[in-house]
């Protein structure tokens, strides 16, 4: 009969589309040189990667659940919670950078149609003044629709934001939030030692520094005491054998 790994985290529902990932340790995630809090900080570059390729692949109307299968024993009662909330955080960032994305490619795209219609209406109003004024001239003729064509080219830009641009970003800013709502579970994979999880958390909190602070001022304390009870009685021990041999040589002599 197997045994199930012994596993922490969010209950994955079922019809949930399944992202697995497979790492030593929970540090590997997330980005070395980012010097934010464990629960703000960025993922790793190719983790990140790995996560959104994947969900690409997979049904864009069904939820989503991550699976991180961690090679080591379970450590922290909280882990799975700390991890949940950094990758909860960090795809609801980038959701929130491609709709600003989205808002700004907007904005040019206003911009430039203004300007593509202004562009447009001088072209078409230079060359019907010109074919006006030079009726005869074949050049003129040409020049005008010259002008014409240029125009239109100009509204090329704000007719690619308006109709092709913009919705591949809102589909990421959609994939995104659908990230950032996903329940994350681990599962342990591998019998280590105890403290093993350390080196994913490897700072102290702040309330067990103090503790341990305390406990190593008051063993101080007590080698220190216990030193100073060793050398007085040391010292007593040495000044009575010192008196009697003095009481002693007075006898032997007379």
């Amino acid at each position: 009969m197997s045994i199930e790994p012994a596993s922490a985290g969010d209950a994955i529902p079922p019809k949930c589309e399944v992202i697995e990932v497979r790492v030593a340790e929970l540090r590997q995630l997330f980005n070395a040189i980012d010097p934010s809090p464990f629960r703000e900080r960025d993922l790793d570059p190719r983790a990140a990667e790995f996560i959104v390729d994947w969900s690409r692949d997979l049904s864009s109307d069904a939820p989503l659940a991550l699976v991180v299968h961690l090679e080591r024993a379970a450590g922290r009662p909280d882990e799975a919670v700390i991890l949940r909330e950094a990758i909860h955080e960090f795809f609801a960032q980038r959701a929130a950078s491609s709709r600003r994305d989205l808002r700004q490619l907007f904005r040019r795209g206003r911009i430039s149609l203004a300007i593509g219609l202004a562009f447009l209406a001088s072209s078409i109003a230079i060359g019907d003044a010109l074919a006006s004024y030079f009726q005869e001239s074949r050049w003129a003729a040409i020049l005008r629709e010259s002008l014409v064509i240029g125009g239109w080219v100009a509204m090329w830009r704000p007719l690619e934001v308006f109709l092709y641009d913009w919705w591949p970003i809102r589909e990421e800013a959609r994939l995104f939030d659908r990230l950032s709502a996903m329940p994350v579970r681990i599962v342990y994979e591998a019998e280590t030692s105890p403290d093993a999880w350390r080196s994913d958390w490897p700072a102290v909190p702040a309330a067990d520094q103090s503790s341990t602070a305390r406990a190593q001022a008051r063993s101080h304390a007590r080698d220190t005491i216990g030193q100073g009870v060793i050398h007085d009685t040391t010292r007593d021990e040495a000044a009575s054998a010192h008196s009697r041999r003095g009481t002693k040589d007075p006898g032997s002599r007379s």
